[in-house]
């Protein structure tokens, strides 16, 4: 029985790695990568030429690029958080990655994505979902945050995994997006589906795995 229980986790674990901590981690440093050069602080991108008189504002030109700086390195730092060999023989680099994540976050990441939510592409639905992700990002970050204060590892590994979702959703959107545009979706609607899809689905992931864990976790008890 122990052995069927270890090998039916041993597959678990294939699994997970395959189809989707490769994927994510792939789509992550591919999301850094194409970051990178927004920091050549040229105008000559797409994004950046659509929102020209947005970039005038000296305000909205700063949280743009504090927001994608915060946006990459909490990409980054999270696949460190969720890494087990990390969090099992190098723990330092998780508490002290955890941290910078926290502070990045909380006074970096999710104020200026609230504040460019104001101006963010789309309707009002669009602009409120993007103003939901910044609040939500702030408050499953310090929940994570007070939680690990607090001894309640659970609850901890439970609030980052909802606050990751959030972060994660740069990374999805283009995914969905790249997809719908190989299918001849219309622009516009590429845009908003992918939005939508890359928030809800984020959630929904993330609160599979919720329980998937709780129910491993309650079943140490009963076998």
């Amino acid at each position: 029985m122990n052995t069927r229980l270890l090998t039916l986790r041993r597959t678990k674990q294939v699994f997970m790695v395959t189809f989707f901590w490769l994927p994510v981690t792939f789509f992550s440093l591919l999301l850094i990568y194409n970051t990178i050069p927004y920091f050549s602080f040229s105008k000559d991108f797409s994004f950046i030429q659509e929102r020209a008189v947005l970039f005038l504002r000296p305000i909205y030109n700063a949280s743009f690029y504090i927001h994608i700086f915060a946006g990459m390195f909490c990409i980054g730092a999270a696949l460190l958080q969720f890494s087990s060999y990390i969090l099992k023989k190098r723990r330092a680099i998780h508490v002290w990655s955890g941290r910078v994540y926290v502070i990045v976050v909380l006074l970096l990441g999710a104020p200026t994505g609230l504040y460019m939510s104001f101006f963010a592409k789309g309707g009002m639905a669009e602009r409120g979902l993007f103003m939901f992700m910044a609040l939500s990002w702030f408050f499953f970050t310090m929940k994570g945050f007070t939680s690990i204060l607090k001894k309640q590892v659970l609850a901890h590994k439970v609030w980052m995994m909802r606050s990751y979702a959030m972060a994660l959703t740069a990374v999805t959107f283009r995914v969905y997006y790249i997809i719908l545009y190989l299918l001849d979706v219309p622009l516009t609607l590429n845009y908003e589906v992918s939005l939508w899809m890359s928030v809800v689905g984020n959630l929904m992931v993330a609160e599979f795995l919720i329980y998937r864990a709780n129910r491993s976790y309650l079943a140490t008890f009963t076998t």
